[in-house]
Protein backbone atom coordinates (compact mmCIF):
# COMPACT_ATOMS: atom_id res chain seq x y z
CA UNK A 1 0.00 0.00 0.00
CA UNK A 2 1.59 3.31 -0.97
CA UNK A 3 1.49 5.99 1.35
CA UNK A 4 -0.99 8.04 -0.34
CA UNK A 5 -3.45 5.49 0.07
CA UNK A 6 -2.36 4.66 3.36
CA UNK A 7 -3.33 8.08 4.27
CA UNK A 8 -6.58 8.37 2.40
CA UNK A 9 -7.39 5.36 4.32
CA UNK A 10 -6.95 6.71 7.12
CA UNK A 11 -9.03 9.83 6.71
CA UNK A 12 -11.61 7.69 5.77
CA UNK A 13 -11.91 5.88 8.41
CA UNK A 14 -11.90 9.23 10.64
CA UNK A 15 -14.44 10.30 8.85
CA UNK A 16 -16.76 7.21 9.17
CA UNK A 17 -16.32 7.08 13.06
CA UNK A 18 -16.82 10.84 13.52
CA UNK A 19 -20.12 10.83 11.05
CA UNK A 20 -21.82 7.84 13.11
CA UNK A 21 -20.71 9.17 16.12
CA UNK A 22 -22.46 12.52 15.87
CA UNK A 23 -25.16 11.69 13.65
CA UNK A 24 -27.88 12.47 15.38
CA UNK A 25 -26.49 12.84 19.03
CA UNK A 26 -29.14 15.01 20.24
CA UNK A 27 -31.57 12.18 19.57
CA UNK A 28 -32.73 11.33 23.22
CA UNK A 29 -33.40 14.04 25.54
CA UNK A 30 -32.70 12.58 28.44
CA UNK A 31 -30.07 11.05 30.43
CA UNK A 32 -28.93 7.84 29.26
CA UNK A 33 -27.60 5.01 31.19
CA UNK A 34 -24.79 6.56 33.41
CA UNK A 35 -25.31 10.20 31.85
CA UNK A 36 -27.38 10.20 35.78
CA UNK A 37 -23.93 10.17 36.92
CA UNK A 38 -21.11 11.88 35.34
CA UNK A 39 -23.13 14.44 33.19
CA UNK A 40 -24.88 15.97 36.46
CA UNK A 41 -21.03 15.64 38.13
CA UNK A 42 -19.85 17.90 35.17
CA UNK A 43 -22.37 20.27 35.24
CA UNK A 44 -21.59 20.42 39.20
CA UNK A 45 -18.38 21.37 38.59
CA UNK A 46 -19.34 24.16 36.30
CA UNK A 47 -22.17 24.74 39.26
CA UNK A 48 -19.62 24.54 41.76
CA UNK A 49 -21.52 21.88 43.73
CA UNK A 50 -20.13 19.64 46.09
CA UNK A 51 -20.44 15.96 44.88
CA UNK A 52 -19.14 12.34 46.04
CA UNK A 53 -17.64 10.79 43.21
CA UNK A 54 -17.22 7.08 42.77
CA UNK A 55 -14.34 7.74 40.41
CA UNK A 56 -11.07 9.65 39.92
CA UNK A 57 -12.73 12.68 38.36
CA UNK A 58 -10.83 13.48 34.61
CA UNK A 59 -13.56 12.06 32.77
CA UNK A 60 -16.46 14.49 35.07
CA UNK A 61 -13.83 17.35 34.11
CA UNK A 62 -13.69 16.75 30.59
CA UNK A 63 -17.39 16.46 30.25
CA UNK A 64 -18.09 19.87 32.13
CA UNK A 65 -15.52 21.35 29.86
CA UNK A 66 -17.25 20.02 26.76
CA UNK A 67 -20.81 21.31 28.19
CA UNK A 68 -18.84 24.80 29.17
CA UNK A 69 -18.09 25.30 25.39
CA UNK A 70 -21.18 23.57 24.23
CA UNK A 71 -23.31 26.22 25.94
CA UNK A 72 -21.55 28.91 23.96
CA UNK A 73 -22.17 27.74 20.85
CA UNK A 74 -25.50 28.93 19.01
CA UNK A 75 -26.59 26.45 17.37
CA UNK A 76 -27.11 22.75 18.49
CA UNK A 77 -29.80 23.98 21.27
CA UNK A 78 -33.47 22.87 19.61
CA UNK A 79 -34.06 20.18 22.65
CA UNK A 80 -32.85 21.44 26.50
CA UNK A 81 -33.89 20.11 29.35
CA UNK A 82 -32.71 20.12 33.16
CA UNK A 83 -31.69 16.81 34.34
CA UNK A 84 -27.95 17.81 34.60
CA UNK A 85 -29.34 20.46 37.64
CA UNK A 86 -29.14 23.05 34.48
CA UNK A 87 -31.14 24.18 31.45
CA UNK A 88 -28.69 21.83 28.94
CA UNK A 89 -29.08 20.24 25.24
CA UNK A 90 -27.72 17.02 25.01
CA UNK A 91 -25.83 17.84 22.61
CA UNK A 92 -23.41 20.09 24.86
CA UNK A 93 -22.77 17.10 27.11
CA UNK A 94 -22.64 14.52 24.37
CA UNK A 95 -20.29 16.09 22.27
CA UNK A 96 -16.95 16.01 23.12
CA UNK A 97 -16.89 12.64 24.11
CA UNK A 98 -18.34 11.71 20.59
CA UNK A 99 -15.21 13.96 19.05
CA UNK A 100 -12.91 11.85 21.53
CA UNK A 101 -14.34 8.72 20.78
CA UNK A 102 -14.04 9.58 17.37
CA UNK A 103 -10.06 9.42 17.53
CA UNK A 104 -9.61 6.05 19.01
CA UNK A 105 -9.96 4.37 15.51
CA UNK A 106 -6.97 6.74 14.62
CA UNK A 107 -4.49 5.67 17.73
CA UNK A 108 -5.47 2.04 17.68
CA UNK A 109 -4.46 2.00 14.06
CA UNK A 110 -0.98 4.26 14.89
CA UNK A 111 -0.49 1.31 17.65
CA UNK A 112 -0.47 -1.71 15.03
CA UNK A 113 1.97 0.60 12.05
CA UNK A 114 4.23 1.49 15.23
CA UNK A 115 4.51 -2.54 16.02
CA UNK A 116 4.71 -3.52 12.41
CA UNK A 117 5.53 -0.74 9.89
CA UNK A 118 2.47 -2.06 7.88
CA UNK A 119 0.19 -0.04 6.46
CA UNK A 120 -2.39 -2.61 5.65
CA UNK A 121 -2.20 -3.87 9.35
CA UNK A 122 -2.56 -0.26 10.27
CA UNK A 123 -5.59 0.31 8.33
CA UNK A 124 -7.09 -2.79 9.28
CA UNK A 125 -6.87 -2.20 13.11
CA UNK A 126 -8.45 1.22 12.69
CA UNK A 127 -11.60 -0.15 10.24
CA UNK A 128 -12.30 -2.86 12.50
CA UNK A 129 -11.91 -0.48 15.50
CA UNK A 130 -14.45 1.77 14.24
CA UNK A 131 -16.73 -0.80 12.99
CA UNK A 132 -17.39 -2.15 16.83
CA UNK A 133 -20.87 -1.37 18.65
CA UNK A 134 -19.77 -0.55 21.98
CA UNK A 135 -17.16 1.93 21.37
CA UNK A 136 -19.74 3.66 19.34
CA UNK A 137 -22.66 3.22 22.03
CA UNK A 138 -20.16 4.50 24.90
CA UNK A 139 -18.92 7.68 22.00
CA UNK A 140 -22.08 9.30 21.83
CA UNK A 141 -22.82 9.27 25.27
CA UNK A 142 -21.81 11.39 28.25
CA UNK A 143 -19.91 8.31 29.88
CA UNK A 144 -16.49 8.35 30.58
CA UNK A 145 -15.04 4.28 29.54
CA UNK A 146 -13.79 5.72 25.94
CA UNK A 147 -11.19 8.34 28.62
CA UNK A 148 -9.67 5.26 30.16
CA UNK A 149 -9.40 3.39 26.81
CA UNK A 150 -8.20 6.75 24.64
CA UNK A 151 -5.50 7.37 27.43
CA UNK A 152 -4.26 4.13 28.43
CA UNK A 153 -3.88 3.81 24.28
CA UNK A 154 -2.06 7.07 23.82
CA UNK A 155 0.29 5.60 26.73
CA UNK A 156 1.13 2.56 24.30
CA UNK A 157 1.09 4.92 21.35
CA UNK A 158 3.69 7.37 22.91
CA UNK A 159 6.13 4.64 24.93
CA UNK A 160 6.44 2.27 21.28
CA UNK A 161 7.62 6.12 20.10
CA UNK A 162 9.93 6.08 22.49
CA UNK A 163 11.21 2.64 21.86
CA UNK A 164 11.80 3.77 17.94
CA UNK A 165 13.76 6.93 19.36
CA UNK A 166 17.00 7.93 21.45
CA UNK A 167 18.14 10.37 24.04
CA UNK A 168 16.17 13.51 24.22
CA UNK A 169 13.91 12.71 21.73
CA UNK A 170 13.10 8.78 23.81
CA UNK A 171 12.64 10.51 27.10
CA UNK A 172 10.26 13.49 25.63
CA UNK A 173 8.01 10.68 24.39
CA UNK A 174 8.48 8.65 27.85
CA UNK A 175 7.25 11.81 29.47
CA UNK A 176 3.97 11.87 27.17
CA UNK A 177 3.35 7.78 27.79
CA UNK A 178 3.70 8.76 31.91
CA UNK A 179 1.37 11.58 31.78
CA UNK A 180 -1.11 9.66 29.63
CA UNK A 181 -1.13 6.56 31.81
CA UNK A 182 -1.72 8.73 34.85
CA UNK A 183 -4.37 10.44 33.32
CA UNK A 184 -6.08 6.70 32.02
CA UNK A 185 -5.92 5.85 36.03
CA UNK A 186 -7.49 9.12 36.95
CA UNK A 187 -10.20 8.36 34.72
CA UNK A 188 -10.96 5.22 36.42
CA UNK A 189 -8.64 2.77 38.41
CA UNK A 190 -8.40 -0.02 36.06
CA UNK A 191 -6.78 2.22 33.90
CA UNK A 192 -3.74 0.82 35.76
CA UNK A 193 -4.22 -2.10 33.91
CA UNK A 194 -2.88 -0.79 30.97
CA UNK A 195 0.23 0.89 32.69
CA UNK A 196 0.88 -2.75 33.87
CA UNK A 197 0.72 -4.28 30.11
CA UNK A 198 3.80 -1.82 29.50
CA UNK A 199 5.85 -2.86 32.96
CA UNK A 200 4.74 -6.62 31.60
CA UNK A 201 6.20 -6.63 27.89
CA UNK A 202 9.38 -4.58 29.60
CA UNK A 203 9.99 -7.76 31.62
CA UNK A 204 9.06 -10.06 29.29
CA UNK A 205 11.99 -8.75 26.98
CA UNK A 206 14.45 -8.51 29.90
CA UNK A 207 13.57 -12.00 30.76
CA UNK A 208 14.29 -13.44 26.99
CA UNK A 209 16.83 -11.49 26.56
CA UNK A 210 18.64 -13.30 30.01
CA UNK A 211 17.07 -16.68 29.12
CA UNK A 212 19.03 -16.37 25.37
CA UNK A 213 22.33 -15.04 27.47
CA UNK A 214 22.49 -17.62 29.49
CA UNK A 215 21.87 -20.80 27.33
CA UNK A 216 23.72 -18.91 24.36
CA UNK A 217 27.03 -18.51 26.56
CA UNK A 218 26.35 -22.03 27.85
CA UNK A 219 25.86 -23.42 24.27
CA UNK A 220 29.27 -21.27 23.18
CA UNK A 221 31.59 -22.49 26.41
CA UNK A 222 30.89 -26.47 26.19
CA UNK A 223 31.04 -26.52 22.05
CA UNK A 224 34.89 -26.00 20.92
CA UNK A 225 33.57 -26.22 17.42
CA UNK A 226 31.77 -22.96 17.61
CA UNK A 227 34.21 -21.68 18.86
CA UNK A 228 36.53 -22.65 16.44
CA UNK A 229 33.71 -21.51 14.13
CA UNK A 230 33.85 -18.19 15.83
CA UNK A 231 37.57 -17.82 15.09
CA UNK A 232 38.08 -17.03 19.18
CA UNK A 233 40.47 -18.87 20.98
CA UNK A 234 40.79 -19.65 25.00
CA UNK A 235 42.56 -16.35 25.04
CA UNK A 236 40.38 -14.03 23.24
CA UNK A 237 37.93 -14.28 24.67
CA UNK A 238 37.70 -11.73 27.19
CA UNK A 239 37.99 -9.42 23.76
CA UNK A 240 35.34 -11.37 22.20
CA UNK A 241 32.18 -8.17 22.68
CA UNK A 242 34.26 -6.27 20.05
CA UNK A 243 32.27 -8.26 17.31
CA UNK A 244 28.87 -8.80 18.38
CA UNK A 245 28.39 -12.47 17.53
CA UNK A 246 25.01 -14.24 18.04
CA UNK A 247 24.72 -17.90 17.63
CA UNK A 248 21.69 -18.67 15.29
CA UNK A 249 20.24 -22.17 15.01
CA UNK A 250 22.87 -24.21 13.59
CA UNK A 251 26.04 -21.66 13.36
CA UNK A 252 27.33 -18.56 14.23
CA UNK A 253 26.80 -15.10 12.43
CA UNK A 254 27.87 -11.49 12.58
CA UNK A 255 25.35 -9.44 13.57
CA UNK A 256 24.04 -6.58 11.11
CA UNK A 257 21.11 -4.47 11.24
CA UNK A 258 17.84 -5.01 9.91
CA UNK A 259 15.97 -3.35 7.42
CA UNK A 260 12.74 -1.18 9.48
CA UNK A 261 10.38 -3.39 7.54
CA UNK A 262 11.83 -6.61 9.96
CA UNK A 263 11.84 -4.64 13.02
CA UNK A 264 9.78 -3.06 15.81
CA UNK A 265 10.12 -1.11 19.03
CA UNK A 266 9.74 -3.67 21.17
CA UNK A 267 13.13 -4.97 19.97
CA UNK A 268 14.24 -1.98 21.98
CA UNK A 269 12.60 -2.53 25.17
CA UNK A 270 15.85 -4.15 26.92
CA UNK A 271 17.61 -0.78 26.10
CA UNK A 272 15.30 0.61 29.04
CA UNK A 273 16.86 -0.08 32.54
CA UNK A 274 14.52 0.08 35.73
CA UNK A 275 15.18 3.77 36.52
CA UNK A 276 13.51 4.89 33.20
CA UNK A 277 11.12 2.63 34.14
CA UNK A 278 10.29 3.60 37.42
CA UNK A 279 10.80 7.51 36.81
CA UNK A 280 9.19 8.24 33.35
CA UNK A 281 6.46 4.88 34.35
CA UNK A 282 6.09 5.29 38.06
CA UNK A 283 6.79 8.83 39.15
CA UNK A 284 4.92 11.05 36.99
CA UNK A 285 1.89 8.81 36.57
CA UNK A 286 1.87 9.37 39.79
CA UNK A 287 2.38 12.86 39.80
CA UNK A 288 -0.12 13.33 37.39
CA UNK A 289 -3.13 11.38 39.02
CA UNK A 290 -2.21 13.31 42.41
CA UNK A 291 -2.77 16.61 40.58
CA UNK A 292 -5.98 15.75 38.82
CA UNK A 293 -7.88 15.51 42.41
CA UNK A 294 -6.87 19.38 43.00
CA UNK A 295 -9.84 20.37 41.51
CA UNK A 296 -12.24 18.03 42.95
CA UNK A 297 -10.26 18.27 46.42
CA UNK A 298 -11.37 22.13 46.17
CA UNK A 299 -14.31 22.20 45.03
CA UNK A 300 -15.88 19.35 47.96
CA UNK A 301 -13.40 19.42 51.05
CA UNK A 302 -15.61 16.71 53.14
CA UNK A 303 -12.57 14.16 52.34
CA UNK A 304 -8.77 14.37 52.27
CA UNK A 305 -7.04 12.98 49.49
CA UNK A 306 -6.46 9.78 51.66
CA UNK A 307 -9.89 9.54 52.59
CA UNK A 308 -11.60 10.22 49.53
CA UNK A 309 -9.98 7.26 48.50
CA UNK A 310 -10.73 5.61 51.51
CA UNK A 311 -14.67 6.13 50.72
CA UNK A 312 -14.05 5.40 47.06
CA UNK A 313 -12.76 1.62 47.86
CA UNK A 314 -15.91 1.25 50.71
CA UNK A 315 -18.36 2.17 48.28
CA UNK A 316 -17.17 -0.53 45.25
CA UNK A 317 -16.50 -3.19 47.96
CA UNK A 318 -20.29 -2.62 49.16
CA UNK A 319 -21.70 -2.33 45.56
CA UNK A 320 -22.91 -6.24 46.12
CA UNK A 321 -21.86 -9.32 44.36
CA UNK A 322 -21.59 -10.67 40.59
CA UNK A 323 -25.32 -11.97 40.67
CA UNK A 324 -28.44 -10.77 38.47
CA UNK A 325 -30.34 -10.14 42.04
CA UNK A 326 -28.08 -7.00 42.06
CA UNK A 327 -28.38 -5.78 38.56
CA UNK A 328 -29.70 -7.59 36.01
CA UNK A 329 -27.01 -6.71 33.63
CA UNK A 330 -24.06 -8.04 36.14
CA UNK A 331 -21.85 -9.92 34.03
CA UNK A 332 -18.48 -12.03 35.50
CA UNK A 333 -15.46 -11.29 33.45
CA UNK A 334 -15.69 -14.84 31.59
CA UNK A 335 -18.83 -13.28 30.35
CA UNK A 336 -17.34 -11.00 28.52
CA UNK A 337 -14.96 -12.66 25.51
CA UNK A 338 -18.01 -14.17 23.50
CA UNK A 339 -20.56 -11.16 25.00
CA UNK A 340 -22.97 -13.76 25.95
CA UNK A 341 -23.81 -10.70 28.34
CA UNK A 342 -24.48 -7.16 26.83
CA UNK A 343 -26.19 -4.44 28.15
CA UNK A 344 -29.16 -1.89 27.01
CA UNK A 345 -28.79 1.40 28.13
CA UNK A 346 -31.75 2.68 26.91
CA UNK A 347 -35.17 0.99 26.03
CA UNK A 348 -38.46 2.41 24.92
CA UNK A 349 -41.46 1.92 22.75
CA UNK A 350 -43.73 3.83 21.07
CA UNK A 351 -47.07 3.37 18.99
CA UNK A 352 -45.78 4.55 16.05
CA UNK A 353 -42.69 5.87 14.06
CA UNK A 354 -44.40 9.49 14.00
CA UNK A 355 -44.77 9.66 17.64
CA UNK A 356 -42.35 11.93 19.28
CA UNK A 357 -39.42 10.25 20.82
CA UNK A 358 -39.79 8.16 24.21
CA UNK A 359 -37.42 9.43 26.92
CA UNK A 360 -39.30 9.34 30.18
CA UNK A 361 -41.40 6.83 31.94
CA UNK A 362 -41.64 3.05 31.55
CA UNK A 363 -41.67 1.43 27.99
CA UNK A 364 -45.99 0.71 26.94
CA UNK A 365 -47.34 -2.84 28.16
CA UNK A 366 -46.38 -5.42 26.29
CA UNK A 367 -47.57 -5.82 22.52
CA UNK A 368 -48.50 -1.98 22.34
CA UNK A 369 -45.79 -0.53 21.05
CA UNK A 370 -44.98 -0.95 17.53
CA UNK A 371 -42.09 0.76 17.43
CA UNK A 372 -38.88 -0.04 19.55
CA UNK A 373 -35.95 2.24 20.38
CA UNK A 374 -32.95 0.28 21.94
CA UNK A 375 -29.58 1.82 22.27
CA UNK A 376 -27.55 -1.59 23.78
CA UNK A 377 -23.78 -2.15 24.68
CA UNK A 378 -22.85 -4.71 22.55
CA UNK A 379 -19.88 -5.39 20.27
CA UNK A 380 -19.84 -6.08 17.04
CA UNK A 381 -20.66 -10.24 17.57
CA UNK A 382 -18.46 -11.26 14.41
CA UNK A 383 -15.84 -8.82 15.15
CA UNK A 384 -15.58 -10.35 18.53
CA UNK A 385 -15.70 -13.18 18.17
CA UNK A 386 -13.12 -13.66 15.36
CA UNK A 387 -11.19 -11.37 17.50
CA UNK A 388 -10.93 -14.21 20.44
CA UNK A 389 -10.32 -16.85 17.62
CA UNK A 390 -7.56 -14.76 16.49
CA UNK A 391 -6.13 -14.42 20.12
CA UNK A 392 -6.31 -18.09 20.68
CA UNK A 393 -4.30 -18.47 17.65
CA UNK A 394 -1.71 -15.88 18.71
CA UNK A 395 -1.72 -17.89 22.25
CA UNK A 396 -0.58 -21.34 20.47
CA UNK A 397 1.68 -19.70 17.92
CA UNK A 398 3.59 -18.51 21.19
CA UNK A 399 3.40 -22.02 22.85
CA UNK A 400 4.90 -23.23 19.86
CA UNK A 401 7.97 -21.27 19.71
CA UNK A 402 8.95 -23.32 22.91
CA UNK A 403 7.59 -26.66 22.81
CA UNK A 404 8.36 -27.06 19.14
CA UNK A 405 11.70 -27.00 19.84
CA UNK A 406 11.94 -28.76 22.86
CA UNK A 407 10.09 -31.67 20.64
CA UNK A 408 12.76 -31.37 18.47
CA UNK A 409 16.22 -30.72 20.28
CA UNK A 410 14.74 -32.30 23.91
CA UNK A 411 15.93 -29.52 25.35
CA UNK A 412 14.69 -25.38 26.16
CA UNK A 413 15.90 -23.00 23.66
CA UNK A 414 14.75 -19.95 21.94
CA UNK A 415 15.98 -18.04 19.14
CA UNK A 416 18.52 -15.54 19.81
CA UNK A 417 16.27 -12.83 17.73
CA UNK A 418 12.85 -13.02 17.56
CA UNK A 419 10.38 -12.33 14.81
CA UNK A 420 8.46 -8.92 14.13
CA UNK A 421 5.54 -11.50 14.65
CA UNK A 422 6.69 -13.19 17.42
CA UNK A 423 7.13 -9.67 19.25
CA UNK A 424 3.49 -8.56 18.35
CA UNK A 425 2.09 -11.62 19.41
CA UNK A 426 3.77 -11.29 22.98
CA UNK A 427 2.55 -7.46 23.25
CA UNK A 428 -0.89 -8.28 22.48
CA UNK A 429 -1.14 -11.74 24.82
CA UNK A 430 0.57 -9.63 27.63
CA UNK A 431 -1.15 -6.81 27.10
CA UNK A 432 -4.79 -8.66 26.44
CA UNK A 433 -4.18 -10.92 29.59
CA UNK A 434 -3.13 -7.93 31.84
CA UNK A 435 -6.55 -5.92 31.13
CA UNK A 436 -8.14 -8.81 31.46
CA UNK A 437 -7.12 -11.20 34.01
CA UNK A 438 -7.21 -8.48 36.97
CA UNK A 439 -11.04 -9.13 36.61
CA UNK A 440 -10.92 -12.65 37.73
CA UNK A 441 -10.75 -11.83 41.45
CA UNK A 442 -13.13 -8.99 41.47
CA UNK A 443 -16.39 -9.69 43.72
CA UNK A 444 -18.47 -6.69 42.96
CA UNK A 445 -21.18 -6.21 40.16
CA UNK A 446 -19.76 -5.34 36.60
CA UNK A 447 -20.51 -5.15 32.84
CA UNK A 448 -19.38 -5.49 29.60
CA UNK A 449 -18.23 -1.96 29.87
CA UNK A 450 -15.37 -3.27 31.68
CA UNK A 451 -14.05 -5.36 29.13
CA UNK A 452 -13.40 -2.27 26.57
CA UNK A 453 -9.49 -1.98 27.80
CA UNK A 454 -8.96 -5.50 26.65
CA UNK A 455 -10.85 -5.73 23.28
CA UNK A 456 -9.14 -3.42 21.74
CA UNK A 457 -6.06 -5.92 21.83
CA UNK A 458 -8.59 -8.61 20.07
CA UNK A 459 -9.17 -5.69 17.55
CA UNK A 460 -5.26 -5.59 16.90
CA UNK A 461 -5.12 -9.24 16.63
CA UNK A 462 -7.70 -9.90 14.48
CA UNK A 463 -6.45 -7.36 12.21
CA UNK A 464 -3.06 -8.69 12.09
CA UNK A 465 -4.43 -12.47 11.31
CA UNK A 466 -6.39 -10.34 8.61
CA UNK A 467 -3.73 -8.50 7.21
CA UNK A 468 -1.23 -12.17 7.09
CA UNK A 469 -3.73 -14.04 5.13
CA UNK A 470 -4.15 -10.79 2.84
CA UNK A 471 -0.02 -10.64 2.31
CA UNK A 472 0.00 -14.84 1.86
CA UNK A 473 0.64 -16.15 -1.26
CA UNK A 474 -2.19 -18.87 -1.27
CA UNK A 475 -5.20 -17.69 -3.04
CA UNK A 476 -7.19 -19.64 -0.53
CA UNK A 477 -5.70 -17.81 3.02
CA UNK A 478 -6.44 -14.60 0.60
CA UNK A 479 -10.17 -15.35 0.21
CA UNK A 480 -10.30 -15.95 3.78
CA UNK A 481 -9.01 -12.52 4.80
CA UNK A 482 -11.75 -10.93 2.34
CA UNK A 483 -14.51 -13.16 3.72
CA UNK A 484 -13.64 -12.09 7.44
CA UNK A 485 -13.37 -8.50 6.56
CA UNK A 486 -16.71 -8.24 4.75
CA UNK A 487 -18.19 -10.83 7.90
CA UNK A 488 -17.35 -8.05 10.23
CA UNK A 489 -18.26 -4.96 7.86
CA UNK A 490 -21.81 -6.12 7.40
CA UNK A 491 -22.26 -7.38 10.77
CA UNK A 492 -21.74 -3.58 11.82
CA UNK A 493 -24.12 -2.52 9.33
CA UNK A 494 -26.80 -5.22 10.50
CA UNK A 495 -26.69 -4.47 14.03
CA UNK A 496 -26.30 -0.64 13.93
CA UNK A 497 -29.57 0.59 14.74
CA UNK A 498 -29.34 -1.00 18.18
CA UNK A 499 -25.91 1.06 17.85
CA UNK A 500 -27.69 4.07 17.48
CA UNK A 501 -31.10 3.81 18.48
CA UNK A 502 -33.08 4.00 15.28
CA UNK A 503 -36.43 2.70 15.46
CA UNK A 504 -37.47 -0.98 15.09
CA UNK A 505 -40.19 -3.07 14.38
CA UNK A 506 -40.60 -5.89 17.03
CA UNK A 507 -39.76 -8.04 14.44
CA UNK A 508 -36.61 -6.22 13.49
CA UNK A 509 -35.41 -6.35 17.29
CA UNK A 510 -35.67 -9.83 17.74
CA UNK A 511 -33.99 -10.35 14.54
CA UNK A 512 -30.91 -9.02 16.28
CA UNK A 513 -31.11 -10.21 19.39
CA UNK A 514 -29.79 -13.77 18.36
CA UNK A 515 -29.83 -14.85 22.08
CA UNK A 516 -32.27 -14.66 25.34
CA UNK A 517 -29.04 -13.50 27.05
CA UNK A 518 -28.55 -10.29 25.13
CA UNK A 519 -32.28 -8.97 25.98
Amino acid sequence: MTKKWFRIGMVSVFILSLALRFWGLERFNTLVFDEVYFAKFGNNYLTRTPFFNAHPPLSQYIIGIGIWIGSHIPFWHDTVNGLTGSLRSPWTYRWLNALTGSFIPLVVAAIAYQLSYRRTFAILAGLFTACDGIFLVESRYALSNIYIVIFGLLGHWFFLLALDNQNRQRSFWLVFAGITFGASVGTKWNGLWFLSGAYLIWIAAWVIHLINSFLNRKLFFTSPSLKEAAGISQDSENSSQQSEVRIQDSGVSTYSPSSPSSQTPLQNLTQLNIFHMLFYLGIIPAFIYSIIWIPHLQLDKTYGFIAVHQQILKFHLHLGGNSPNVHPYCAAWYKWPLMTRPMAYYYQTAERITDPLPVMGPPLPAGAGQVIYDVHAMGNPFLWWFGVAAMLFLIGMLVSKIVIPWVKEKRFSLKATLSVDTWIALYLVINYAANLLPWVKVTRCVFIYHYMCAVVFVFLAIAWFVDQCLRSYYQQLRALGITITFIILAAFIFWMPIYLGLPLSPDGYKLRMWFNSWI
